[in-house]
């Protein structure tokens, strides 16, 4: 028994000075320097259980139509493009500046259920630059965008077209 309080008193004691060496100034949260690994690992952890958890359990209701995929091309380009790349241009260097870098879709297609990346659209990722497209976009173009990035490595010419055209921003 004494062995459990003792390790109790521990885990708290390091618990205590984490704590101050945070709060303290003396943990660095820049985005320009490479993080350790171990909260490299525990904070992706923490996003991935946390989206697995909160994601609903909802199936994709767009097809992928050539329609759709040059409509959610559109707004990939309009919204996107500038941080995870697209087809035409797959590495952006603006992307590559955010903590953790910004996931370029040309070169690595997202690996979560489609319920999960329409989560992420929808609600954001705190700290990482991740906005939250629920208030910007209706709930049709976050699923093509679901269903585009399930696509990327699929696209016909035609639909890689619509990534060359000029960005447009809405009113």
């Amino acid at each position: 028994m004494r062995g459990f309080f003792s390790g109790i008193a521990v885990a708290v004691l390091l618990a205590v000075v984490v704590l101050c060496v945070a709060l303290t100034g003396h943990m660095s949260f820049r985005a320009d320097e490479q993080p350790g690994s171990i909260e490299t690992h525990l904070a992706m952890k923490a996003v991935d259980a946390s989206t697995e958890r909160n994601a609903p359990k909802i199936s994709n209701p767009v097809q992928a139509t050539d329609e759709n995929l040059r409509a959610a091309a559109g707004v990939y380009r309009d919204n996107c493009s500038g941080c995870h790349g697209d087809p035409v241009t797959p590495q952006r260097p603006f992307g590559q500046s955010f903590y953790p870098p910004a996931p370029q879709f040309a070169n690595d297609a997202p690996d979560m259920p489609e319920n999960e990346n329409y989560y992420i659209i929808q609600h954001g990722v705190r700290w990482t630059g991740m906005p939250a497209w629920k208030a910007t976009l209706t709930d049709v173009q976050i699923w093509q965008l679901v269903t585009l990035l399930g696509h990327f490595d699929k696209l016909t010419p035609e639909i890689k077209q619509e990534f060359k055209k000029p960005v447009t921003f809405a009113p």
